[in-house]
Formats: C-alpha cells, sequence, structure tokens
C-alpha cells in the first residue's frame, strides 16, 4: 500500500510501504523521527525517536537509549491521516523518507498536508473534495 499526500485538493502518491516522517522541534531544536507503515485500517506507527527532551519531547513509555537517540514502540491504534502543518516559519519542513529516498515537505508556507494510505490508481484519480467544497 503506498502514502498519498494531499495538497491544494489534489492527492499523489509519495512512499511505497514503510516510510520515516522526521523534522526539527522549532524550539529545541531537536531532531524528531518517527516510522509508519500505511495499512487498510490506517498509518501505523511503529516506532518513535527523539534526540533529546524538553518542550513536550520527552521520549515515551519504555524508551531506550541507542547512540544519540531515544527510541520507543508507541501502543497507537491505527489513524487514518496525518495532517502536517506548513507555515513556513519553522526550522525546517518535514522530511519522508523511504526506500527510494527522502523529501522535504512544507518548508513553505501553505495549506496544511495530509498524508494517508492509499494506492496508486487513487492517487491518479480525480482531486480530492474538501469539506465546504461545491460539486
Amino acid at each position: 500500500m503506498a502514502v498519498c499526500i494531499i495538497a491544494g485538493g489534489k492527492a499523489m502518491a509519495v512512499a511505497a510501504g514503510v516510510f520515516t516522517l522526521g523534522w526539527t522541534h522549532s524550539v529545541e531544536k531537536t531532531e524528531w523521527q518517527e516510522r509508519w507503515s500505511p495499512t487498510a485500517k490506517g498509518l501505523v506507527l511503529q516506532e518513535a525517536r527523539v534526540q533529546g527532551s524538553g518542550a513536550g519531547m520527552e521520549p515515551g513509555d519504555g524508551a531506550r537509549r541507542e547512540g544519540k537517540w531515544w527510541v520507543w514502540t508507541p501502543s497507537l491504534v491505527p489513524v487514518p491521516e496525518l495532517v502536517l502543518a506548513a507555515s513556513g516559519a519553522t526550522v525546517s519542513g518535514w522530511r519522508l523518507c523511504d526506500a527510494d529516498g527522502c523529501r522535504e515537505l512544507g518548508r513553505q508556507a501553505q495549506e496544511p498536508l495530509v498524508l494517508r494510505p492509499c494506492n496508486r490508481q487513487q492517487s491518479e484519480e480525480t482531486p480530492t473534495r474538501r469539506a465546504g467544497d461545491k460539486g
């Protein structure tokens, strides 16, 4: 199953299978990464890691130290989608990495980006509709 990014009402497949979403915390300037897997039930958070703590960035339950990272396995139910803010006012955008490499998302100010499971065919169909759209 692929992961689609929805931006401006259009969907585009951006990752196949497991992907890592990373960012730099805007206050602490600390790196955070999460490994996600798209499934028919939604996006499943497989692992989270953070390089430090503070300002709402505390390692999760059962975290273990691996080099410069605190790593843990969150126990959460699948989520239908991830909404990524894109203010353009933070230290960096979001980094989405998969087997094909990494790409930066949301570095410039724009509407939030949405990641959700999809198949490649869905990304080539008509644009997604947003709440309030007419037609």
